[in-house]
């Protein structure tokens, strides 16, 4: 069950979605809300596949081409962001009412550790100054290899791994 303020949350994207869907002439289907309504549920990062099966598992009946589909039409407005760390594969996470950040990826394991760090933002400020600049966002990634005896110990796999939660 959804938290009231992560209930908001999905309602006001839902409306920014709509109103997406209506302007740019794509079809307001229940099936693309779902795929919506699971992104927003899900925390971390995620691929296609991962939102297909999970919603399959769920007892969605919502094709993978739909899944597809509807993430790329989510990104184009803004509602999720897509990031390839390394790989061939995309994978995402929700943008709306998600507090900036950026990205550590251990080359081992595969882990994702987002961090925030205020000065990222102050640099951004200074170079949208400097250089007369309308900055709309920016996506930062460093790669290496963590220090966490528990998940470094293996190769990495095919795709990456979020953290473990401790």
């Amino acid at each position: 069950m959804a938290t009231p303020a992560l209930q908001e949350t999905i309602n006001e994207v839902k409306e920014i979605f709509r109103e997406y869907l209506k302007n740019n002439g794509h079809r307001q289907t229940p099936e693309r809300f779902m795929v919506l309504e699971e992104v927003y549920k899900s925390d971390g990062h995620f691929d296609a596949d991962d939102m297909f099966f999970k919603m399959k598992d769920t007892g969605y009946r919502v094709s993978r081409a739909t899944v597809y589909n509807t993430l790329d039409l989510l990104v184009e407005c803004g509602l999720v962001q897509r990031h390839q760390f390394r790989q061939n594969q995309s994978y995402y996470e929700r943008a709306y009412a998600y507090r900036q950040h950026d990205h550590i990826i251990c080359d081992e394991c595969g882990a994702i550790m987002e961090f925030c760090d205020p000065r990222i933002f102050e640099i951004q400020s200074l170079i949208q100054r400097l250089h007369d600049f309308d900055i709309s966002g920016h996506s930062l990634h460093f790669y290496g290899k963590c220090n966490n005896p528990d998940t470094c110990d293996r190769k990495p796999d095919l795709k990456l791994k979020e953290p473990r939660k401790e």
